[in-house]
């Protein structure tokens, strides 16, 4: 697959060195509260992590998610395609924005865009869908400035930092895509 190309970023294969700042950012607790993570890792961990990566599908690899900064690219967080039922057409897409330098500023919402191009037009999905816990307003936002529409709720479904809270399910179909490219 070739580097996928935004505005104001850009999206390409993992590398071994990017490993060090995601090291970092799964072990802050501002980044991890909208993640499933909740334990600490170490670097053996992401390396592991890494290589499970590295062994699966075209499709299902990480991808990194750089900014423009200037004319150099910077590493802002990470993305992926998974779960992917290919009789359906439709797959589960996550997104990490690790950088906290450049937290509401529209990164997140482009990168879902780009990643809704590349799941329509290049993994040829019928729908993308996510979950996101309810109180992550700033998901929600940039999730639905790039077309997703909520569908379901999941009351309590999730046990983090000494409470329950509700996980929500939100999709984009390759129709409701089209007549978004459309009207843009």
């Amino acid at each position: 697959m070739s580097i996928i190309y935004g505005k104001r970023v850009r999206l390409r294969g993992a590398e071994r060195s990017d490993l060090e700042k995601f090291v970092v950012w799964v072990n802050d607790p501002e980044v991890t509260a909208g993640l499933t993570l909740f334990l600490p890792m170490s670097s053996i961990d992401e390396e592991k992590w890494f290589e499970d990566a590295m062994q699966r599908p075209q499709a299902e690899k990480p991808l990194v998610i750089d900014m423009n900064d200037g004319g150099d690219w910077r590493l802002i967080g990470n993305s992926s395609f998974f779960d992917f039922d290919w009789y359906s057409r439709a797959a589960e897409v996550g997104i990490m924005i690790g950088d906290k330098t450049v937290w509401n500023q529209g990164y997140g919402t482009e990168v879902m865009t780009l990643l809704l191009r590349h799941g329509f037009g290049t993994l040829n999905l019928n729908r993308i869908y996510l979950r996101v816990y309810a109180d992550n307003q700033r998901a929600i936002r940039a999730y639905e400035k790039a077309g997703f529409v909520h569908e379901g709720r999941l009351r309590q479904a999730v046990y983090k930092h000494g409470a329950y809270s509700d996980v929500l399910y939100m999709s984009v179909l390759r129709e409701e895509w089209d007549t978004m490219k459309k009207e843009s």
